[in-house]
């Protein structure tokens, strides 16, 4: 048995460990072989000294996250813990170099984190059109904004929109006091969220006051023609069929699309059929337009997402079964 001790000094211990020890429990259940301790700023172990290495390897990696950009979440956490390590640095820094979307406000990169992500920017610079589906947390909204922004970095576009149907998810807004602008911006603020993460404040409102980022409802896409721009639509299942014909035919010269959706989340009255299903079996082979399918294994939120889809997939499945039973 080989003994190490890991200090971190110069970082708040809150940031590295959590509250009452919570990251530092889930780096335990991930290294069971070894044995472990926190006393102040620093970390004993003992175990095995190859698995040792690869603790000490990957402690280092918070360290430096923490270095670089002042803060380490759970989700950072867990990506160096349940990344595999065997490629060499040089190996790796090549591929997180590849993976690189845009870069955002306060040193944060932002990167396609999974493989099918990756591929959703791959499709995004073949295709004029691409469909990205999946359930919730998989970053289909987010890649999409970033690609979006990287295309108005770099000049490839004038503008940028976006755009959801504003279908109430059980809950009804109408009620609340306001404009119109108030009374939509709850149904479009995860696309906010994510243009804050990218684009300084004083820049976004440059941006957004003199149209260049427009952030609206499906309803005023109607009649426009939209040309030199990245368009993503949000929430696509909760369009008509009508709604999506209406938005792919807004399309003009030298514009990107990428439609979002997530087919177990519809939100739409019991009489209205969502057209996502429709729109993409019927488009499936036409040239330009691509399909990419995300699911549990992409979810980058928190590592209880991921078992939470798993769950309702089994319930899912099982009334299926059940349907189909003969009576």
């Amino acid at each position: 048995m080989t003994e190490i001790t890991l200090n971190i000094e110069g970082i708040d211990p809150i940031d590295f460990f959590g509250v009452n020890n919570s990251r530092f429990n889930f780096i335990k259940r991930n290294f069971p072989t070894l044995r472990m301790v926190s006393r102040g700023n620093s970390i004993k172990a003992e175990g095995n000294e190859d698995e040792l290495a690869v603790f000490k390897q990957k402690v280092q990696r918070m360290i430096d996250h923490i270095e670089r950009y002042g803060k380490l979440s759970e989700d950072n956490i867990e990506t160096i813990v349940l990344t595999d390590d065997k490629r060499s640095d040089a190996e790796k820094q090549d591929k997180q170099q590849s993976h690189i979307i845009v870069y955002g406000n306060n040193g944060l990169v932002v990167r396609a984190r999974t493989d099918n992500q990756l591929l959703m920017v791959k499709e995004s610079e073949k295709n004029d059109i691409v469909f990205a589906i999946g359930p919730a947390g998989t970053g289909k909204t987010y890649t999409a904004v970033a690609l979006a922004v990287r295309a108005l970095k770099e000049k490839n576009v004038k503008k940028i929109i976006l755009t959801r149907p504003a279908v109430e998810a059980g809950e009804s807004l109408g009620f609340l006091p306001g404009d119109l602008k108030e009374k939509i911006d709850p149904y479009l603020r995860p696309l906010y969220d994510a243009l804050d993460d990218m684009i300084p404040t004083d820049k976004l409102t440059y941006f957004m006051e003199n149209r260049v980022i427009e952030v609206a409802p499906l309803a005023f896409m109607r009649g426009r023609t939209l040309d030199h721009a990245y368009i993503i639509l949000d929430e696509a299942q909760n369009c008509s069929d009508m709604q999506l014909k209406m938005f792919l035919t807004r399309i003009g010269a030298n514009s990107k699309v990428i439609i979002t959706g997530d087919p177990t989340q519809i939100d739409l009255p019991p009489k209205v059929k969502s057209g996502l299903g429709t729109a993409i079996n019927i488009l499936r082979k036409v040239e330009g337009i691509s399909t990419i399918m995300l699911d549990e294994s992409d979810v980058v939120r928190h590592r209880l997402v991921k078992e939470i889809i798993k769950a309702y997939n089994k319930l899912s499945e099982s009334k299926k079964r059940e349907d189909e039973q003969p009576e």
